[in-house]
């Protein structure tokens, strides 16, 4: 049962057109340099879990178990991930294939912009 509801989660979090685009994105697994540690869970599985963990502002200790995937590891790989600024890509991806589609209305874009008075004299 509790294998089940993972499974749809999975999908209702992440959708297989989602996951599609996200898979050549994801860099591939490497084994920690210590070596030990337990078998790497599938990308999928740690791919929901970190979006589980962002939409729902859920602290990455109280990850829920049934992601199959520990706290630890999902913290890791996101921290990783970022680095490789895989989320800055997957939304460009995103947006670029939405845009090709049509789906996109570009013309309601908005641009926002701050200015800050320069001070004479101030060192940067």
């Amino acid at each position: 049962m509790i294998a089940s509801v993972a499974v749809d989660l999975e999908r209702d979090l992440i959708p297989d057109g989602l996951w599609e685009i996200a898979v050549p994105l994801i860099p591939p697994f490497k084994p920690r340099r210590q070596g030990g540690g337990t078998a790497p869970v599938t990308d999928r599985k740690v791919f929901c879990a970190i979006v589980y963990a962002l939409t729902t502002s859920c602290a990455w200790r109280r990850l829920p178990p049934c992601f199959g995937v520990s706290p630890a590891t999902a913290h890791r790989r996101f921290t990783a991930w970022t680095r490789t600024s895989l989320w800055r890509r997957l939304h460009n991806e995103v947006l670029d294939r939405l845009g090709a589609a049509g789906v996109i209305d570009w013309s309601a874009a908005l641009v926002d912009s701050a200015s800050v008075r320069a001070k004479r004299g101030a060192s940067s």
